[in-house]
């Protein structure tokens, strides 16, 4: 199944390993916590975060310029426990930088790797909103985590 930005193979994401609930693909998922946010100006000020982990586990969807821009900027930020309003600068001095963040394929024409990532866009919908907080949290040390193993596979 296709969906924008995602393929749902036999329920799980072609690139994340997310399952598919409630018959939501990930992409679909992700939109739950986006709306989330509006009411809750905690969930709104981890939103870096949230996009962020999404956007990394499903790199087709970025030129490689584009998501390596992103990868250092992650990196940076956690590592640096950057505030929200500094992330933001320094997101739009990156943008500004790069030629090109989004590919250009279509979504069938893009190539998936799949990597099963221990917390993706499932988890987050499964907590609930109640739990969002805590789980964004989690998942971009997970994500911060994930990062510097994918890094030093590909070395090898």
């Amino acid at each position: 199944m296709v969906h924008y930005q995602t393929i749902m193979i036999d329920g799980v994401c072609a690139e994340c390993g997310a399952k598919e609930i409630d018959n939501l693909s990930c992409h679909e998922l992700f939109n739950f916590p986006l709306a989330w946010e509006h009411n809750d100006p905690n969930l709104y000020a981890l939103h870096f975060w949230l996009v962020s982990c999404y956007m990394i586990q499903h790199p087709s969807s970025f030129t490689e310029e584009g998501y390596l821009g992103l990868l250092n900027l992650f990196t940076e930020a956690y590592d640096h426990s950057w505030d929200t309003p500094y992330i933001l600068r320094k997101n739009r001095d990156l943008v500004k930088t790069i030629k090109k963040i989004k590919t250009s394929l279509p979504s069938e024409e893009r190539q998936r790797i799949k990597r099963n990532f221990s917390i993706t866009i499932e988890d987050i919908y499964s907590g609930g909103e109640k739990n969002a907080i805590q789980n964004v949290l989690l998942w971009k040390k997970e994500v911060r985590s994930a990062i510097d193993y994918l890094n030093l596979k590909e070395r090898q």
